[in-house]
This record gives C-alpha cells, structure tokens and sequence, in this order.
C-alpha cells in the first residue's frame, strides 16, 4: 500500500465515523443498515477490518451521501486566490461546482437611468450585500438591498446594480450562463452587474 492510499484509506474511515456521528446513529444502527455486524463496523471505522467496494456503496447509501463523495481525496487548493478583473471586481473559482463562480464587487455609482444600459443574458444569479446599500434594477422594478440582504433572480430580466448613496459591497454567485453573460460583457461600465 502507497502513502497516499493508506492516507486515502485513513480519511474514508474517519469520513464514515463522522458522518455515522453527525447523523444521529449508533454503531449498531449504521450496521444494521449496511447488513454488517456492529464489531465489524467497529473494526472497519477503527482501520482493522479492509474495505470493500461493495461495503463503501452500501456505507455511501445508508450514510445518505454518494461513492464519489465518500472517497473524494482533492483537498490539495483549500484557499482560493481571487482573479482581479479591475473595476469589475474580484473573481473566486469555485472548485467544488465548477457550473458556478463567485464575485466580489465594490460599487461607487448609482445604477445607470438609461433602461438601455439594463442588461439581459440566459442564467440565474444571486448576490449579497456585504456592506452598504445596493440598488438593484430589474425590468421596471427597483429593489433596495441593505447590507446582508441577498436577492435572486433570473438574468433574463434586464437588471443592473449600483450603490445607493454611498459605495456598497457586493458577492455576487452566478450559474454558469450567468457567468457567461457577464464574462462577455467585462468592459462593460462600472455599473453594470
């Protein structure tokens, strides 16, 4: 066995016994479910009984949770640098959902007045205050969103965002057609979302 199985080894049984113990479940209950003895989930939890394929699926099921999951080894990037995009903000890769990307952004400007400059693209997108008040623009409607106030919407509804009063910060997640949208249009205004 290499370093790194036997570290792999060691993290799925601690997995296993921490989400047996997050979940409410006695040793007894858990094996019950995966049609184990107790001393033998005991022994399997404590690294002296060997895993098998089909115990780690039958673990994976009754623990609520997926194979893949269950065996997942990629804790190698823990902290993210942000990318800087400029007057667009900051940028966080989501490793975990590759589908989704996190923003920060720093707004100094009031929304623009001109419906033209209200943007459109396919996607969803949701987004915190962090400081400040925001304004938010959607179709013919303004919201006014205070320091840790989140809205949701649908990118399909012309929006756009600016602070109201003073600068406000922003995170912003967006799914993947919303990230899209934006990363076509980044020399966009300061005040565009």
């Amino acid at each position: 066995m290499t370093q790194e199985e036997g570290t792999l080894d060691g993290l799925v049984r601690k997995r296993i016994r921490a989400l047996r113990v997050a979940q409410g479940l006695s040793l007894e209950e858990l094996a019950q479910r995966v049609h184990l003895g107790q001393s033998s989930l005991s022994r399997i939890e404590n690294g002296q009984r060997r895993l098998a394929l089909d115990q780690l699926v039958a673990l994976a099921r009754a623990l609520d949770t997926t194979l893949d999951q269950l065996v997942e080894n990629a804790a190698d990037d823990v902290v993210i640098n942000p990318m800087n995009h400029g007057a667009n903000g900051l940028s966080w890769p989501m490793k975990g959902d590759p589908a989704m990307s996190v923003m920060r952004r720093r707004f100094t400007e009031p929304p623009p007045d001109n419906p033209a400059k209200m943007r459109a693209h396919p996607g969803r997108e949701w987004l915190v205050v962090l400081s400040g008040t925001a304004t938010l623009l959607l179709g013919d409607r303004r919201f006014r969103v205070e320091t840790n106030r989140a809205a949701e919407f649908p990118t399909m509804m012309p929006h756009a965002i600016g602070a109201e009063g003073r600068p406000c910060d922003v995170m912003f997640i967006f799914d993947r057609d919303a990230r899209r949208g934006h990363r076509e249009n980044d020399d966009t205004e300061d005040t565009d979302s």
